[in-house]
């Protein structure tokens, strides 16, 4: 039999990247990313609001265009690959990044009429400009007694779908009348390269819907016109009818004019599109009791479980919803606002000359703050520098860094950060588990988790678990591919694709147990500063942290 391939299409923060994979293997035969030419590394900015981050449509579209014709082209010299040889095609973004759009399904960021108004563009997920509008969508669910918060840890965020198209028609009036809907980048772009770009009528993810737009079939779909219209009139009439589904259902097929601009032929199926990090847990394995954790500038943590077991609602995380991950499972996501940013923040902005402040600096920090013990720095510090997702929901809340003197070192609070990290990344363990979702297993992928073991072996030792890395470094492209290989047909399911093109690395960082006896108490610490400076409730004290602080660098620097 003829091998097949299918291409998955991962669109970042920064870039757009194709992959051609063997279906039979999971053999990655090919490769291209497109780095967004808009803004700063793809992101629009404005100084005048450090909240704002947004993205040019345009080169969503030409970043599709120009990394799957190259990704072909460069597997064309793979013996055994054709054009016709690829069966599907599957498509991940980042989100919640919702675009305005017209009638005809255009963004209304490619018009002239709106060249210069970045509230046309694509909101992206990191824009935190309506955090008033998701306190607001918060407080009248709750006054309402609405049920749409269950599914979504209780808080609405602003980096979420509605309360951006609210802050839109609060603050763009004129972005607001010309928007026929709103389309999440997951959806736009399966749109756009199957021909059904018409708001009312394209393929909607329930990735998408389920964790941004608090849909759920519960209550018919979104959330009724009656309470979008009492956040603004605008709201109800964007409100899409359409049946959100899985990414195991097909989005249309690859129309002509795209497929000639790529050198594939037409007619190939496309899956509806997903989140990044929920294919990137497909493709790095994702089942029941496995949590896959997306490490980059920020992580997502994602863990499926049985659809025949109900789950409660579960307070903190950013969304419970059926097959949004692994059809017939639900899907539990979680996550992070900042980890490799807060790495990337402290080597550009305070890493010493010695260091230096490009990539070079995060080997030797690395590489110095390997060396030392946990609790020799004396230090804890709290992962918020762009707020809380998980599990306060708090885009308000700000880095901490406890316990430095005027000995501390750059390497001291480099590991730090990373252990703050870890620290987060625990209590969202914790949190799950607490209502009765078990993690057997934690699989990690990424730059970071492929590039740094001192960062992994930080997170088995304060995790208390073994870290796994997934085979793929590409696991968000691959999992988009998972979805072609099933909307084709080539795979009868997506556990079935899985088993054939997934898989983990031999390396496993396991728990140190001296280590992790000094990090439970060093996160008794950090738990204690995330009550106080996170909750409205707290009612402890703090004076004892700094010298407890103190006792734990003594006992290891002594070796106790």
């Amino acid at each position: 039999m003829a091998e097949q391939f299918a291409i998955g299409v991962d669109y970042g923060t920064n870039s757009v990247r194709a992959l051609v994979v063997n279906i039979a293997t999971g053999a990655e035969v090919a490769s291209h990313v497109y780095d967004y030419p808009s803004g700063d590394a793809g992101i629009l900015v404005d100084p005048r609001d450090p909240n704002l981050a947004r993205q040019n449509p345009a080169d969503y579209i030409q970043g599709f265009l120009v990394s799957v014709r190259e990704a072909v082209a460069a597997a064309a010299k793979t013996p055994g690959f054709a054009a016709d040889r690829v069966v599907g095609i599957g498509v991940d973004t980042t989100g919640s990044t919702p675009i305005p759009v017209n009638a005809a399904g255009q963004a209304l960021a490619t018009l002239p009429k709106f060249k210069n108004n970045l509230a046309a563009y694509a909101w992206l997920w990191k824009d935190h400009t309506s955090h008033a509008e998701a306190m607001e969508i918060t407080a009248l669910a709750k006054e309402r007694n609405e049920p749409y918060l269950a599914k979504c840890g209780g808080t609405y965020s602003s980096e979420w779908y509605w309360s951006k198209m609210l802050h839109c028609a609060r603050t763009a009036p004129e972005v607001a009348e010309a928007a026929h809907g709103w389309v999440e980048c997951a959806d736009f772009i399966p749109a756009y390269i199957t021909g059904n770009t018409h708001p009312d009528t394209l393929a909607r993810s329930i990735c998408a819907a389920g964790h941004k737009a608090m849909y759920n079939e519960q209550w018919g779909g979104l959330p009724s016109e009656e309470f979008l219209a009492a956040l603004h009139p605008k709201l109800a009439s964007w409100r899409y009818t359409t049946k959100a589904v899985a990414s195991d259902k097909k989005a249309g097929e690859l129309i002509a004019a795209v497929a000639d601009e790529v050198g594939l032929p037409a007619g190939i199926p496309v899956a509806v599109g997903a989140f990044d990090a929920h294919m990137g847990a497909v493709g790095a394995g994702a089942t029941a009791g496995v949590l896959v954790k997306i490490m980059g500038t920020s992580t997502c943590d994602c863990l499926p479980s049985p659809l025949e077991h109900e789950l409660p609602d579960v307070p903190g995380v950013c969304g419970i919803v059926p097959e949004s991950i692994v059809p017939g499972m639900y899907g539990i996501e979680a996550g992070q606002s900042a980890v490799g940013d807060i790495f990337n923040w402290f080597v550009k902005h305070l890493s010493p000359a010695a260091y230096g402040n490009d990539a070079e600096a995060h080997r030797k920090l690395t590489d110095a703050a390997a060396k030392l013990k946990p609790g020799e720095s004396g230090l804890v510090a709290l992962d918020w520098n762009n707020g809380n997702r998980t599990i306060l929901v708090d885009p308000l809340l700000t880095g901490l860094l406890v316990g430095q003197t005027l000995h501390t070192t750059a390497p001291e609070v480099y590991r730090a950060l990373v252990e703050a990290t870890a620290f987060g990344a625990l209590t969202i363990i914790r949190r799950v588990e607490e209502y009765g979702v078990k993690v057997d297993q934690v699989v990690n992928c990424g730059g970071i988790a492929e590039k740094n073991a001192m960062v992994m072996q930080i997170y088995a030792d304060v995790c208390n678990r073994p870290m796994k890395i997934s085979r793929s470094g590409q696991t968000c492209a691959l999992g988009a591919a998972v979805f072609g290989t099933v909307v084709a047909g080539a795979h009868p399911n997506v556990e079935s694709a899985q088993a054939a093109m997934t898989g983990v690395k031999e390396t496993v960082y396991t728990p140190i147990p001296e280590n992790v006896a000094v990090y439970e108490k060093l996160y008794d610490i950090y738990r204690l500063l995330h009550d106080a400076f996170g909750t409205a409730d707290f009612h402890g004290s703090l004076h004892h942290v700094m010298k407890d602080l103190i006792q734990i660098r003594s006992r290891a620097r002594r070796g106790e």
